[in-house]
């Protein structure tokens, strides 16, 4: 509980002690600012009497009071929407920042994943260049085979060609030695 404090303070000539919880500078001023309300109202008027002029004073006091107070309302209500808005657009930017976080940690599970991706690329491409080599190896030994059997078949057939001339030949020797044969066969027999 703040401390109550006594100031004794002049206002229209008369000192008046008040107690508050306010600063003794507070009270002062307060007291200096009613003051100065009563000898402004009385300088207007000189006819005033003292309860007059203080009656005005503090009429005064009260319409400036009662001005600033639908002044501090009326602002009040004017920022009461922009503060709603302001509120929304808090939580909008705390969603955001949630929304934000879950993007971030999904792009982490994705950037791990691509880096799983790659590392499974790059063994699948070794694997890869490995078969491609192979495949060349083999393609080459195949080449030599496919060159071996041309060669191959080429001598076959001139193999073949040459039994076919030799078969001939022999086709022909055979024919020519039967007809001498068969020539001395009837030479002999007549």
């Amino acid at each position: 509980m703040t401390e109550r404090k006594k100031v004794v303070v002049k206002i229209n000539g008369q000192e008046i002690t008040v107690i508050g919880e306010e600063s003794e500078e507070y009270i002062r001023h307060i007291a200096d600012f009613v003051d100065e309300e009563i000898q402004g109202t009385q300088l207007k008027n000189k006819k005033l009497s003292q309860s007059m002029a203080a009656t005005l004073a503090a009429f005064n006091i009260a319409d400036k009071f009662y001005n600033a107070h639908v002044e501090l309302t009326e602002l009040k209500e004017s920022v009461k929407e922009p503060l709603e808005e302001l509120e929304e657009l808090r939580v909008y930017a705390q969603s955001f920042q949630e929304e934000k976080a879950e993007i971030t940690s999904t792009c982490a599970e994705y950037e791990s994943e691509l880096q799983e991706l790659r590392k499974e690329l790059e063994i699948k491409n070794k694997k890869l260049k490995k078969y491609e080599q192979a495949l060349d190896i083999k393609e080459e030994e195949i080449e030599k085979s496919e060159k071996i059997i041309s060669e191959l078949q080429n001598k076959l057939f001139e193999n073949q060609l040459e039994l076919v001339q030799t078969k001939k030949e022999l086709d022909e020797f055979l024919r020519t030695l039967d007809e001498e044969e068969t020539t001395n066969t009837k030479k002999g027999i007549k």
